[in-house]
């Protein structure tokens, strides 16, 4: 087995892959805006400002304008007003708040009492020892990892695919017809679709309940998952979600293997496009995205005197503070003519 990690420190954001046997199994990013109170497992005073009943749970305000959502049981539901100690047990997505547990009660304004832990104190925990490889590689693997989350995996005569919707999340696999000869015996075949299934799980950072169609029907269910189990523990250990956290039903006559996976952190096309579906970025995303394509030039012709990066205005606006940081030979030049998240770069 072989464990890389790579860092890319471009300004603006702080991105890290681990990768496994040559395979993007974590993607991490931090960036300094990023709201701390919001961060999985920052520690807030928070006062209760909503009870939501039907929800079976209650809006809280984390201070700075920023609230989170905290269920509670039967009768156990602290009035408004209330002051909780409460920690972020996952970050927002879509339309819904981030989740607060309460650890008990609290005094004082709502304040963050602990930041969450960082970029290199979680990169610790997945690859403890291993010395992260930097610079042109390391942007590269990033690129690479993102490519990864959204393609399909593939195997000697068999094709995962792995979809989500508001639902659910499906994993489809597929015997590859062009590759037939290739083809292992069908309970290899899903052993290793479940082990690509929990990857990409992971480097998506997806929770919520997973439906599994394996190839055949009549399995052995124990066997199946104990695999499943063997799978996600090793994709997900020293990660954000405990694989004992994860719930497992059985395979159903169809074939098909239940498992709910905990949400932890907001999913990765979310941090990355305002449109998921039609992959269009933030305006912020598309700056960060342009200077790293900028510092990627820079580190793969180190002799050339001048790199300029040629965005529309809005991205060279975010882009100019983080453009500067590159030093001298990197340059900037405003495009109004150039569609709002475009950019492109130019060697003189």
């Amino acid at each position: 087995m072989t464990l890389e990690v790579f860092l890319d420190d471009t300004p603006g954001e702080l991105r890290a892959v681990v990768e496994r046997n040559g395979r993007a199994e974590h993607i991490l990013m931090e960036r300094a805006e990023d709201p701390a109170q919001t961060r999985l497992g920052a520690r807030s005073v928070a006062r209760v400002r909503q009870a939501a009943p039907g929800l079976k749970g209650v809006f809280l305000d984390l201070g700075a304008g920023l609230e989170a959502f905290m269920p509670v049981k039967g009768g156990e539901s602290p009035p408004v007003g209330a002051k909780v100690v409460v920690e972020i047990s996952a970050e927002t997505r879509e339309d819904k708040a981030p989740v607060a547990r309460r650890l008990g009660p609290g005094e004082g304004e709502p304040r963050l009492l602990a930041a969450g832990p960082t970029l290199m104190e979680r990169l610790a925990r997945l690859a403890p020892g291993v010395e992260p490889v930097t610079g042109r590689e390391a942007i590269e693997a990033g690129l690479r990892a993102i490519e990864a989350a959204r393609t399909p995996a593939t195997g000697p005569g068999v094709r995962i695919h792995v979809e989500r919707t508001r639902a659910m999340i499906t994993v489809d696999v597929d015997l590859n017809a062009h590759d037939m000869g290739r083809a292992r015996p069908r309970d290899e075949t899903n052993r290793l679709a479940l082990r690509e299934a929990a990857r990409l799980i992971g480097l998506n950072r997806w929770g919520g309940l997973v439906a599994i169609d394996l190839i055949g029907a009549g399995h052995d269910g124990k066997a199946i998952e104990s695999a499943a189990r063997a799978a996600f523990a090793a994709a997900f250990a020293g990660g954000s979600v405990d694989p004992a956290s994860i719930q497992y039903g059985p395979v159903n006559r169809f074939g098909v293997l239940m498992l709910s996976v905990p949400w932890s952190r907001t999913p990765l096309e979310e941090v990355l496009y305002a449109d998921p579906a039609g992959r269009v970025p933030r305006p912020g995303q598309a700056a960060r995205e342009a200077v790293r394509a900028l510092r990627l030039a820079l580190l793969s012709d180190t002799g050339r005197a001048r790199v300029t990066l040629r965005a529309g205005t809005e991205v060279a606006a975010l882009a100019a503070p983080w453009v500067a940081e590159l030093g001298p030979r990197a340059h900037l030049k405003a495009d109004d003519a150039m569609p709002r998240t475009d950019a492109v770069i130019e060697t003189d």
